[in-house]
């Protein structure tokens, strides 16, 4: 299939971007989104050209880092799908796409589709550990954990980081990243020691590295790659209101 790709170019966060027009040609069906990208990327540079800039690691749909905007949709909308793991069969021969990096005053762009987000680092470091004895390690049968705490532990710990969440919110709000992370160990017996000081902690940096509030819209969990819920934000939203009252 031939496609048309209209994709956002920017050299850094202080100068201006714009949209610019390429050719996709001969994409086999079968491609992940990230290796078309690389296949245009070798046309431009063996034309002398400068290359799409944009993230890449694992490609395995586990890391968080192919952040697109793809057609106005983080990570293309697909449901539980991160963009490497995006592929062509679901566009059409012909077909014109829009790729632009996430949307937010909290992630700058660094450079074309890439933006920065140590935002999301500084939140998580500013609660997100656990307080453990060092020596031997423990048992892992040691701390009984209930299934069904367990599963919800789990379901919260899926979350990768990757921003689609702030990136699709009018708002530009992280409440379902952060109250993933939040929730993850909150739940647990091993998180119990910090978890009041955990969530206010990780409120109050989110806060101030810019993040809008959630109004509940709905559309953070309609594009998160790992279908985090959004009783995930609710659950938060009363450890947090029990730590302030606890003067936290």
């Amino acid at each position: 299939m031939n496609l048309t790709l209209k994709v956002w170019r920017q050299k850094d966060a202080n100068s201006p971007g714009r949209f610019e027009t390429y050719e996709a040609r001969d994409v086999i069906a079968d491609m992940s989104f990230l290796e078309m990208l690389d296949v245009v990327n070798e046309e431009l540079i063996a034309a002398g050209k400068e290359p799409i800039m944009f993230d890449s690691d694992c490609r395995e749909g586990i890391c968080g880092t192919c952040s697109l905007v793809i057609n106005g949709i983080p990570h293309g909308g697909h449901r539980g799908t991160t963009v490497c793991q995006l592929h062509m069969r679901h566009f059409q021969d012909g077909q014109t796409i829009t790729v632009e990096p996430w949307r937010a005053r909290p992630f700058p762009v660094i450079r074309d589709l890439i933006v920065d987000r140590k935002a999301f680092d500084r939140i998580i470091q500013a609660g997100g550990f656990i307080s453990v004895n060092t020596g031997g390690t423990p048992d892992g049968n040691a701390i009984p954990v209930s299934k069904q705490i367990s599963d919800k532990a789990m379901d919260a710990a899926a979350c990768i980081g990757c921003g689609a969440c702030v990136a699709a919110c009018k708002n530009a709000s992280a409440m379902l990243f952060v109250s993933a992370k939040v929730t993850h160990l909150n739940l647990l017996p091993q998180g119990k020691a910090e978890k009041d000081r955990r969530v206010a902690r990780m409120v109050s940096t989110m806060d101030e590295a810019g993040f809008g509030n959630c109004t509940v819209t709905g559309s953070c969990a309609a594009v998160c790659p790992k279908e985090i819920p959004l009783d995930m934000i609710a659950k938060m939203n009363r450890d947090y209101a029990l730590a302030i009252f606890k003067g936290e």
